[in-house]
């Protein structure tokens, strides 16, 4: 019996609705930089840029505004906001609690295959950083601590952490725009921060996290753009 065609051939893959592809847009042009903390997004560059009508922009907006990355202002636009020092603040006080906690359960026993994949980010972290890819770099920076949190096996840690994804990586790509030369020291600081892991020294990785992701706070000296 032969097989229908509707069957046999797999149906084309759905287009985004047209708010999704605006809220994606806006959202990934203001973490790698594209929109920076003060620009002014009006609703119809938007439209042109995505190739869609105003409605969805709108709509596309407000849940980046709910997220914080924007603020709408009726007839005028949505202001992308700037990356806070209270934010910076919030975000390392977090990560603090979180990160410590799981580097210490990782590293004692070493979760199997932890070192191996932190190895391979830290290859991808190298890669990245030769090319000049802030913004890949950034999200191979995340990948690296988020790989130690979710080694814990803790999904309801790992789903809180998670949480933190969007913020971590507007503040990656804006640190290094501002401090450069934090690239390979950074490269270098999860070298040392798996060496510990592999070490199994739970006290040795804490404490080299904790250098690692408070090293920020003597930047913020008001928004860092």
């Amino acid at each position: 019996m032969s097989v229908s065609t509707d069957l046999a051939t797999p149906a084309p893959a759905r287009r985004p609705a047209a708010a999704e592809r605006v809220y994606a847009h806006v959202k990934q042009a203001v973490l790698d930089r594209r929109y920076e903390g003060g620009m002014l997004l009006t609703e119809g560059e938007l439209a042109e840029a995505v190739g869609v009508s105003r409605t969805p922009v709108r709509e596309g907006l407000l849940r980046l505004e709910v997220e914080g990355l924007i603020k709408l202002y009726p007839k005028k636009g949505a202001l992308v906001l700037p990356v806070s020092a209270q934010e910076i603040t919030d975000v390392v006080e977090t990560r603090l609690l979180v990160e410590q906690h799981a580097v210490r359960k990782s590293s004692d026993p070493v979760r199997a295959g932890l070192i191996e994949r932190l190895e391979e980010l830290l290859e991808e972290q190298r890669a990245h950083a030769d090319a000049g890819d802030l913004t890949a770099f950034a999200v191979s920076d995340r990948c690296f601590h988020a790989e130690i949190v979710r080694s814990t096996g803790n999904e309801i840690l790992t789903r809180l952490y998670d949480q933190l994804r969007d913020r971590q990586l507007r503040m990656g790509v804006a640190m290094m725009h501002a401090q450069p030369d934090r690239i390979a020291k950074s490269i270098a600081e999860h070298a040392e921060i798996m060496e510990a892991v592999r070490a199994g020294d739970a006290d040795a990785a804490a404490d080299a996290v904790r250098r690692h992701v408070t090293w920020v706070r003597g930047l913020v000296h008001g928004d860092v753009r």
